[in-house]
């Protein structure tokens, strides 16, 4: 049994990795937030320490490890995207592992610091990419390392998730800590691409709004137009008629790819692949953490073939 610690356990995404963390019969000791809604922390771990304040909290890991001989092994990090470049440090520096949601960091030289630090800290830091674990993309994959054909596919990337007026108040709205809806919700898409298509070629802007983009992306067996948006106004007629309030599609050469269902438990695995070491680290993030960055300061252009959606 692993002990973990957890930050940003308030977080949105934070009870994925409490189940995570209890379905792979491991021990949360403790957790730190700013904000004191932790009442999920019952359904799992209800005898974990919680903290409000990082001071305590980073006092109350070393001290349960000099008086009572309790090493922390991992520390999951939820917390928003401009915050886990220092979170991650802090867990390498309690000499644990770090297992960091994505992205995992905004900037690529920030990649190159952390593997500094990888370096002189004997720790791994993992990433959770769930989509290059889902069985669709997997047999995607397969299925294109297997062809002989020397021809791009053609890929259209559609993803819509209708945000309301709170996602502007948040930091989520705000392009220098959440990364803009290219890292935020646009970050595993770009990461599973080149991820089955090989290693990014072009990367053209057509549009970046704060609640939208788009844009073309070349591969090594791919043209793939893609378009991001948290605006339901963007939504397909017939997804508005279902009252649905979000929209996923990915063609491949005019082939719908199904992978609607299969999400629930790709967290758990991810944590599966990462106890065993066969997690996703850094050199696994460095491709879509650039993508996203070149989309977020790239100027637009005319050139390449556009999304349907503008």
């Amino acid at each position: 049994m692993k002990n973990f610690a957890m930050i940003g356990v308030a977080g949105y995404i934070a009870p994925r990795h409490l189940k995570a963390i209890k379905d792979t019969n491991n021990n949360l000791i403790a957790a730190l937030d700013k904000f004191d809604s932790v009442g999920i922390m019952d359904s799992y771990f209800p005898n974990a320490d919680f903290f409000v304040e990082f001071e305590r909290f980073d006092r109350h890991i070393e001290k349960i490890k000099r008086q009572r001989n309790i090493q922390l092994d991992y520390v999951s990090v939820c917390t928003p995207n401009y915050l886990h470049d220092s979170h991650i440090r802090m867990a390498l520096r309690r000499g644990a592992d770090a297992i960091c949601e994505k992205p995992l960091v905004l900037n690529p030289w920030n990649v190159e610091a952390l593997e500094s630090i990888e370096k002189e800290t004997g720790n791994r830091i993992n990433t959770i990419l769930q989509l290059r674990l889902h069985p669709s993309i997997i047999a995607l994959k397969k299925k294109i390392e297997a062809s002989s054909s020397k021809q791009k596919h053609d890929v259209d990337l559609t993803y819509i998730t209708s945000r309301g007026n709170w996602y502007d108040i948040s930091w989520k709205g705000d392009e220098s800590k959440s990364g803009g809806i290219a890292s935020n919700i646009g970050i595993h898409f770009f990461d599973m691409l080149s991820w089955v298509f090989g290693e990014v070629q072009e990367n053209i802007v057509h549009l970046r709004e704060k609640d939208k983009s788009a844009g073309y992306l070349e591969f090594e067996k791919a043209r793939v137009r893609w378009f991001l948006s948290i605006d339901e106004s963007t939504l397909p007629k017939e997804i508005k008629e279902k009252s649905q309030r979000t929209y996923r599609s990915i063609t491949v050469d005019g082939e719908e790819l199904e992978f609607s269902g299969g999400f629930t438990e790709l967290h758990t695995r991810s944590y599966e692949e990462i106890l065993i070491g066969k997690g996703f680290g850094l050199t696994d993030a460095k491709s879509s953490i650039g993508i996203a960055y070149d989309i977020r300061n790239k100027s637009l252009d005319i050139k390449g073939e556009k999304h349907l959606f503008i």
